[in-house]
C-alpha cells in the first residue's frame, strides 16, 4: 500500500529557503548590500508566488472577488493598495462558515494525497471563540528562522542559556519560541512557560540553577520575575547572570528593565500569532528593522485606511511573502499601532524601521474627542520612582453622559502621600494624554486580579465599563 503520508521536513526545500531569507553573518551581509530596487525586486518575486498561490483558496476567491478583483489583475506589488484589507474578524467568519478549520487555508485546493503536513495553534480565546493558527512546514520554518535570525543579530551568543516565559498549551507563542531557538540557534533554551505551567519562584530557581544568561518574553512578567527573585533572596546579576532581555517589551523603559535585573542589553520585537516576526531591533538599539525580505507592511489610517506620511501613527497592515504554501496572509490589518522612521541606519542596514508596538486601535478609546492607547500609560509613568509598574486603565461614563478616564495605578508610596503622588500622575497623564486623568493608587500586586498577569502572557490594560 502506498503510503501517502508527507514528511515535515522533506516539504522544505531549505537551499532555497537560506538564499531567500539569510541567517547570521549571510543576513547582515546581504542587509547591508542590497539596495532598495533589489529588494523590491525580492519582494515583488515572492509576492506574485502568494498571489498566485491565494487565487487557489475560498476566503481569497471571496475576499477579492467581492472587491471586484479578478485573476490577472494584480501583476505587481504595486498593485498591492487595489487589494481590500482583512482581520481577525473575518479569519473568525470563515471559521463560523467552514468549520473547524475555516476556507482560509486551502486544504482543499490539494489533492488528498498531497496534503502538506500543517502545524495548528489557536489564540487564547480570553475575549471570545479561540482562532485557529495554520502553518505549513515552510511558512512554519521561515517564521522560526526570522525569529531566531532577530534573536542572533541582537547578540545571543551559542553559550547562552535562553530562559523563555513565552506561553504553551494551544497558543503559539511558547511553541514558536522554543522552534526558533532550538532549530536555528546553538543557544541552550530553557522552555518555562508562564507562571501557571511554571511557577514564578520556581522560575528564578531555574534560573539560578542552571545560569541563565538571556530572558526572552512579554516585559510584564519579565519584570515580575525580577521581584519575585529579589523576594526570596535570590539576587538578579549576581545569583542569575542575565546579560540580555529579548522580547516584545513594547514601550516599556529599559532603563527599568535594565536596573530590576542588572543587564546590559534590552531587545525590542515584532509580531502577532499569525505572521511570527514582523520585525526587532538591532545592536544600534534605534527603532525595529521589518524584515523586508519576508514582510511587507504599511502603514494606514486608523479610520481610513489610506497610507499615512512617515513618522505619523498608523495601522501596521502586513503582507507575509513566505506565505505560500497554507494560509496566505496579504494586507493582514493587524490593528496594532507603529510609525515608521526617518533617517538612515547608523549600522548600514538598508531595510525601513518602525518605532515598534505603540497600542491597539481596536483597544484604542475616545475619551471627550482624544484617541487614548492604554498600553502606552505605563511608560508615560515609568519615569516615576513611585510608580510600581502595573496599571489599568478604566472608561468610565456618569449619568450625565460625560466620559472619563481613570488609571488605577500600583505605587510603592505610602498611603499617607497618594495625594501627593496621585496630583503628580495626573499631571503627567494630562501633559501626555491631553485631558483630565482620574488617578486611583493602590499597593503593589492589588492590579493583578483585574490584570490577569499572573496567568497572560499580555497582561489585560484596559477594562471599558461604559459598555
Amino acid at each position: 500500500m502506498k503510503d501517502t503520508h508527507q514528511s515535515y521536513w522533506r516539504s522544505i526545500d531549505f537551499d532555497q529557503m537560506l538564499a531567500e531569507h539569510p541567517i547570521g553573518d549571510d543576513f547582515v551581509a546581504f542587509a547591508t548590500s542590497v539596495s532598495r530596487e533589489a529588494l523590491r525586486a525580492h519582494q515583488n518575486k515572492l509576492f506574485l508566488r502568494c498571489v498566485a498561490r491565494a487565487w487557489r483558496i475560498p476566503f481569497y476567491q471571496r475576499l477579492w472577488g467581492a472587491a471586484g478583483i479578478e485573476p490577472g489583475d494584480i501583476r505587481s506589488i504595486d498593485d498591492l493598495p487595489r487589494l481590500p484589507m482583512f482581520s481577525k474578524s473575518d479569519i473568525m467568519e470563515s471559521l463560523k462558515l467552514a468549520p473547524p478549520f475555516g476556507d482560509f487555508a486551502g486544504f482543499e485546493s490539494y489533492p488528498a494525497d498531497q496534503k502538506p503536513p500543517a502545524i495548528m495553534h489557536t489564540t487564547s480565546g480570553t475575549t471570545g471563540d479561540p482562532q485557529v493558527l495554520l502553518f505549513g512546514p515552510k511558512s512554519r520554518e521561515v517564521q522560526n528562522l526570522l525569529l531566531a535570525r532577530s534573536f542572533r543579530f541582537q547578540g545571543l551568543r551559542p553559550d547562552d542559556v535562553i530562559h523563555s516565559v513565552y506561553g504553551h498549551g494551544m497558543i503559539n507563542g511558547g511553541h514558536y519560541v522554543r522552534e526558533a531557538l532550538t532549530h536555528w540557534t546553538s543557544a541552550t533554551f530553557m522552555s518555562a512557560g508562564t507562571g501557571v505551567e511554571t511557577r514564578s519562584l520556581q522560575q528564578v530557581e531555574l534560573m539560578k540553577r542552571f545560569k541563565a544568561t538571556v530572558i526572552a518574553g512579554f516585559a510584564d512578567y519579565v519584570k515580575k520575575l525580577a521581584d519575585v527573585a529579589r523576594e526570596n533572596g535570590i539576587e538578579p546579576g549576581r545569583d542569575i547572570p542575565l546579560r540580555m532581555i529579548s522580547g516584545q517589551l513594547g514601550r516599556e523603559d529599559k532603563a527599568v528593565m535594565k536596573e530590576v535585573w542588572g543587564v546590559d542589553q534590552c531587545f525590542d520585537w515584532y509580531g502577532v500569532g499569525d505572521t511570527g516576526l514582523i520585525a526587532g531591533e538591532g545592536p544600534d538599539q534605534d527603532g525595529l528593522y521589518i524584515h523586508e525580505d519576508a514582510h511587507y507592511v504599511e502603514l494606514c489610517d486608523i479610520d481610513t485606511g489610506a497610507p499615512v506620511a512617515d513618522g505619523e501613527l498608523g495601522d501596521m497592515v502586513v503582507t507575509c511573502l513566505f506565505k505560500d504554501d497554507l494560509y496566505p496572509i496579504i494586507r493582514f490589518n493587524t490593528h496594532d499601532v507603529s510609525r515608521r522612521l526617518t533617517g538612515k541606519s547608523s549600522i548600514g542596514i538598508q531595510y525601513d524601521r518602525i518605532a515598534g508596538f505603540l497600542g491597539r486601535s481596536d483597544n484604542m478609546v475616545k475619551i471627550r474627542g482624544i484617541n487614548i492607547f492604554p498600553h502606552g500609560v505605563g511608560a508615560m509613568l515609568e519615569e516615576f520612582d513611585a510608580f510600581a509598574g502595573e496599571f489599568i486603565c478604566l472608561a468610565r461614563r456618569d449619568q450625565g453622559g460625560r466620559d472619563s478616564f481613570v488609571v488605577v495605578a500600583e505605587t510603592t508610596a505610602p498611603e499617607a502621600s497618594y495625594a501627593d503622588v496621585s496630583r503628580v500622575f495626573g499631571e503627567a497623564l494630562k501633559r501626555k494624554i491631553g485631558i483630565e486623568v482620574e488617578i486611583e493608587l493602590t499597593p503593589k500586586g492589588a492590579t493583578a486580579a483585574r490584570t490577569q498577569i499572573d496567568v497572560r502572557q499580555k497582561p489585560i490594560r484596559l477594562i471599558d465599563e461604559r459598555k
